[in-house]
């Protein structure tokens, strides 16, 4: 893991400067300006110097110049000139400079900033920019450039140790998160993606149980089983609670966890279906966010729910028209084995919100599930932006508050209730599949019967926004993104406060 500190005078030979763009009329780029956190330079030599190279101070911009004096500067793009940058601003641009410093040892961070919000976002943006995954190569290993080994960050702040001690932790478990999506579904099943979690829980000391086959089938979670028959690798449900004696309030988060999705009998195209690794991002956001709440000791119940699964094709595999019957009871006619996320998670979200009211102790504040669950995101919001539905519009604005804090994109969506009537079933209670004009709401609505009316919930649909086929950007690089974590912790922290 990558190490950082702060300091009043920089100690590196490298050192990370903004570059902003001045614009005039009709938002046309009439200069260019290098910011940074007080750091003396010739300004005069170094607009001329960055004019030759053809800079814009866009975002994601990032130059490097060496010889000035005597060190390596590297110039990231701030965007439109500012007198406060956002913090998501300073968080990207030094995510974007961490990534082009891979196989340099220590460089120092000195962007512009006017308070302790700047330095965290500076912090963050370059610990997760400092990331890599390479645990699968082979002669080709020693190739890779390894991320940066130290990051020092040029501030007035540096006083606050904890602002610096909560970067890293989010940094090391996002990591996490991209680590397990980024692992071959030959490496990552159901069973060694609960023993990884299991291994990493002990050093907190958090309750861990892990339900196997036998056990779910035993139990009634028709929609974990109805997933996961049809594979060679038994599905689990994981079960993660941290219980500090202090917390006051409790709340639940939820991840799906599909190991990898062929989509069971409806199967998918060969096209893309290796991005089907990703399919399990919720439950590593859940498990990750848990070990960081815990590791920050913040005073709150939480309790991270992966329910886990493998949807292969297969004699054994689910067929369209089965029925299936959840956790608590109601049944499902499964008119589409490749909308099988809404089942794994409709099994625990009937399951955690008994768990959550039954501890009388503590106020539950409700359930969060977090999911890879439907294209339609991606046709909706594009690749970059999740999508917020939910029962309880004061729950989802404090959520959104907490979005706001962290960088990361979400949008409320709405749950229209004409869009309800299309899951109704001939058979069952409900079905799996319905108007698919919409299918991303409608999968919403699906998971809205498996909670009660009084029980405050979120559904987070991540598909397009956990895995980044495209380009790195910012902070994020090339694969799993760790997308929700940060917004979960800041979710936890804010409900611990109040």
């Amino acid at each position: 893991m990558t190490k950082i500190s702060a300091s009043e005078s920089p100690t590196s030979d490298v050192i990370v400067i903004g570059l902003a763009k001045i614009e005039g009329k009709g938002g046309v780029t009439t200069a260019v300006r290098p910011v940074s956190s007080n750091f003396k330079l010739d300004e005069n030599l170094l607009i001329k110097t960055l004019a030759e190279l053809g800079a814009t101070g866009a975002k994601n911009e990032v130059l490097k110049i060496p010889g000035v004096n005597q060190k390596l500067l590297v110039v990231t793009g701030l965007g439109v000139h500012s007198d406060n940058y956002s913090h998501e601003t300073l968080r990207a641009a030094a995510g974007a400079a961490a990534r082009s410093l891979a196989g340099i040892k220590k460089a120092t961070f000195s962007l512009p900033h006017k308070d302790s919000i700047g330095f965290a976002a500076i912090a963050e943006g370059a610990l997760l920019g400092s990331y890599s995954f390479d645990k699968f190569r082979g002669k080709t290993k020693n190739d890779q450039k390894a991320p940066l080994t130290a990051i020092e960050i040029h501030t007035r702040f540096g006083r606050e140790k904890s602002i610096l001690r909560r970067a890293e932790i989010l940094a090391k478990n996002t990591h996490l998160v991209r680590d397990l999506i980024n692992t071959p579904p030959s490496h990552l099943t159901p069973i060694s993606f609960c023993e990884e979690i299991r291994s990493l829980a002990k050093q907190f000391s958090l309750k861990v149980e892990i339900t196997s086959d036998s056990q779910l089938r035993k139990l009634g979670y028709g929609g974990i089983i109805g997933v996961g028959q049809g594979s060679a690798n038994p599905p689990r449900l994981l079960h993660i609670s941290y219980q500090p004696k202090s917390a006051k309030k409790s709340m639940a988060f939820i991840g799906k966890g599909i190991t990898f999705d062929t989509g069971g009998l409806a199967l998918k195209p060969a096209q893309g279906m290796e991005a089907m690794k990703s399919d399990m991002s919720g439950a590593a956001a859940v498990c990750a966010a848990i070990l960081a709440i815990a590791e920050l000791k913040l005073p709150i119940r939480i309790d991270a729910w992966a329910p886990l699964a493998e949807n292969m094709v297969s004699d054994n595999a689910t067929r369209p028209s089965d029925v299936i019957k959840i956790y608590g009871g109601k049944t499902v006619e499964v008119l589409n084995p490749d909308a099988e996320g809404r089942l794994i998670l409709a099994d625990v979200l009937v399951r955690a919100a008994e768990v959550g009211h039954a501890d009388k102790k503590r106020k539950f504040e409700g359930l969060v599930d977090v999911a890879t669950l439907t294209g339609a995101q991606v046709v909706a919001l594009g690749t970059r932006t999740s999508a917020v539905m939910t029962n309880d519009d004061a729950f989802s604005k404090k959520f959104l508050a907490c979005a706001d804090s962290t960088g990361e994109l979400f949008w409320p969506m709405p749950l229209p209730e004409d869009l309800r009537a299309s899951l109704d079933s001939p058979v069952a209670d409900i079905a799996n599949i319905g108007e698919r004009m919409g299918g991303m709401l409608v999968a919403g609505l699906f998971l809205r019967d498996f909670v009660a009316p009084e029980t405050p919930w979120l559904h987070l649909d991540i598909a397009g926004p956990a895995y980044n086929e495209k380009h790195p950007h910012g902070y994020t690089p090339v694969g799993g993104t760790g997308v929700a974590l940060r917004t979960l912790v800041a979710l936890a922290e804010l409900t611990a406060r109040r």
